[in-house]
């Protein structure tokens, strides 16, 4: 069995801790997505809360939360590109 020295075992706790910050961030910048979705779809398509939706407002937040999906992936993806050049 290889033995570690503690500056290699150290290096792996640090890729390892990275690696946790990295997930965590990604999970929250995800719900960070949601929730403003869901803020923006809810204020232009709810016009009076109820117990339910009706057809109209169902269509409206489906095609809503599309739209700001699809924007998201086309911004993300630019910033993404500039990031690399």
């Amino acid at each position: 069995m290889d033995s570690l020295s503690p500056s290699q075992l150290s290096g792996l706790k640090s890729e390892e801790l990275m690696e946790q910050v990295r997930q965590q961030v990604a999970i929250a910048n995800a719900q960070l997505v949601i929730q403003k979705m869901t803020e923006k779809c809810f204020a232009k398509c709810i016009s009076k809360p109820g117990s339910s939706l009706d057809n109209s407002e169902q269509k409206c937040v489906a095609m809503c939360m599309d739209r700001y999906m699809d924007s998201y992936r086309v911004v993300s993806s630019a910033y993404l590109d500039r990031l690399r050049q």
